[in-house]
C-alpha cells in the first residue's frame, strides 16, 4: 500500500511502500531510550521503497548488541524519529516510524519482537506473533 508521512514539524516527507503484515511493535531497550517511551511501532519497507520527497534528517549511527551499525534518522528541528536503516548506500530497506505516518490507523501491528525487554507494567497488547529477541 502506498503511504506517506512527514515530520511533526512537516520539514521532512516521505513516501513508500509499505504491506500491512510488516508492522510492528518493538520493546527493545534502544526503541525505548530512542522513543522516549515504553516501545515503538515500526513499518518494515523493503528496499528501494522508500523515498524522502523534502528534507534531509540528521543521522545518528547506533551499533547494536548484536554489532550492526544503524543509522537513526531523525528531524534536527522538531527531533521526531523518521527511520532506521542500514549504513551504506541505496537501496536498502527501511524501518520507518509508524507515528510519522499519516494513514497510520489503517496499520494495527501485527508483530512484537524484542519482548523480554516490554516493560512489566504494559498492558497486554495482542499480536498475531510475538518475539523475545529479534
Amino acid at each position: 500500500m502506498k503511504i506517506d508521512g512527514s515530520c511533526h514539524c512537516g520539514a521532512i516527507t516521505y513516501e513508500a511502500e509499505l504491506e500491512p503484515e510488516a508492522v510492528g511493535i518493538c520493546h527493545c531497550t534502544d526503541c525505548q531510550a530512542l522513543s522516549a517511551s515504553a516501545f515503538r511501532t515500526i513499518g518494515l519497507v523493503k528496499a528501494g521503497a522508500f523515498r524522502l520527497l523534502t528534507g534531509a534528517p540528521k543521522i545518528y549511527v547506533k551499533t547494536g548488541d548484536s554489532g550492526n551499525r544503524r543509522e537513526q534518522a531523525f528531524c534536527d528541528n522538531c527531533g521526531s524519529g523518521i527511520y532506521a536503516a542500514s549504513v551504506g548506500d541505496d537501496p536498502k530497506a527501511h524501518n520507518i516510524r509508524m507515528g510519522t505516518v499519516c494513514q497510520r490507523a489503517q496499520f494495527p501491528p501485527r508483530f512484537q519482537v524484542w519482548c523480554r525487554s516490554a516493560q512489566p507494567w504494559l498492558p497486554s497488547i495482542d499480536t498475531p506473533k510475538k518475539s523475545d529477541k529479534q
